[in-house]
């Protein structure tokens, strides 16, 4: 059928906050509270697109939903073509610089700006983007926190069960690095020798810290190492990456895909993981994959899994999609995961509506 042409009519961006399962416990934060922002973006035509952003931090939303207000307010009466929306929003912000707050705020429209193009198309985003609806791999990270070994190990054999999964990640960096080795042994008794176990430290280590803790753990067949020093320190990065067996995976702090470029061309990493509302969302996501996919890198997605799942249907180097239901809560009808593959609906656009009950009832006022 012919593609409607929508006209962006208004952004209306809402804050809330979801209490966590299974609290987040890292080297460095403890997160019990998890705010979100639900974005829904207006058409002249009655076509909504919707996206959410994780911004970690509560007092964050103050920044960011005026900033989603005013990009909505600046790009009112555009014709709705997502990598032009995506262009004048980033630009928009040239003085204020594009990392940051900027690109989370243009990164959120932008999901939104997809979702609305491919419901008025009548097809599920993978499908607009070229793809088809079908599995993709994923592995549980909702939890494996910084928790005494039992606990992990235990935790571990409830999230593999969740979905049939065939991968899990836990965190690293206790004080003492004989325990970091502790867990991943009860880990390994627990749910088998065939779990394919991802490893991240948050960015917690300094350099001699992350030499002397990633050979410790080099020998014992993980899928990868994640983040053992700043998110920024490539150099470092490069100089780990060129040391170990094991593969080194960074990428959820790059601010647009000219950072992933950067990060690659500097050997700073084996494998890479874009985080969507820093990456610049639909837009951004598909310009750093075609990057990665020339250079023969492995791409992971971090957090948003819905969105990430259609993506990953048309990446050339799809590797492993991150899962976790945190926003489950407030949608209408979340994604179901099966065999450790997450299930795509087959309903327009990202296929994601709001629970206005479950929205109501975890609204906050800034």
């Amino acid at each position: 059928m012919p593609l409607e042409r929508l006209t962006l009519r208004s952004v209306r961006a809402r804050p809330v906050v979801l209490p966590l399962e299974r609290p987040i416990v890292a080297r460095i934060a403890t997160i019990t509270r998890w705010p979100l922002i639900l974005i829904d973006l207006e058409t002249e035509e009655g076509v909504t697109g919707r996206a959410y952003l994780e911004p970690y931090l509560e007092h964050a939303m103050r920044y960011l939903v005026p900033a989603l207000h005013d990009l909505g307010r600046a790009l009112a009466g555009r014709r709705l073509a997502p990598v032009e929306i995506y262009e004048a929003a980033r630009k928009s912000l040239h003085f204020v610089g594009y990392a940051g707050q900027s690109m989370i705020a243009a990164s959120g429209l932008d999901m939104a700006a997809w979702d609305a193009l491919a419901r008025a198309a009548g097809v599920p985003l993978c499908v607009l983007l070229g793809g088809s609806v079908g599995p993709v791999r994923s592995y549980n990270s909702n939890g494996l926190w910084l928790r005494e070994p039992a606990a992990v190990a235990d935790e571990a054999v409830a999230l593999r069960d969740e979905g049939g999964f065939t991968g899990l990640k836990l965190r690293l960096g206790r004080d003492d690095a004989r325990i970091d080795l502790a867990t991943i042994e009860a880990v390994r008794r627990s749910v088998g020798e065939e779990m394919r176990l991802m490893i991240d430290f948050n960015q917690g280590l300094d350099m001699a810290e992350a030499r002397r803790r990633c050979h410790m753990l080099d020998p014992l067949g993980l899928e990868w190492i994640e983040e053992p020093v700043v998110y920024d320190n490539f150099r470092g990065c490069a100089a780990l990456a060129s040391e170990l067996k094991t593969p080194l995976q960074i990428g959820e702090n790059f601010y647009g895909p000219r950072e992933l470029h950067a990060a690659l061309a500097m050997n700073a990493c084996d494998l890479v993981m874009p985080d969507f509302m820093r990456i610049g969302g639909v837009t951004g996501w598909m310009r750093a994959q075609a990057i990665a996919g020339a250079m023969g890198i492995p791409i992971s997605t971090h957090l948003y899994p819905e969105v990430a799942a259609h993506v990953m249907r048309v990446t050339e180097t799809a590797h492993w999609l991150e899962w976790q239901n945190w926003a489950d809560p407030i949608l209408a009808e979340p994604y179901a995961v099966a065999g450790g593959d997450i299930v795509i609906p087959d309903r327009p656009g990202v296929g994601m509506d709001w629970n206005e009950d479950a929205v109501a009832a975890h609204a906050v006022s800034l």
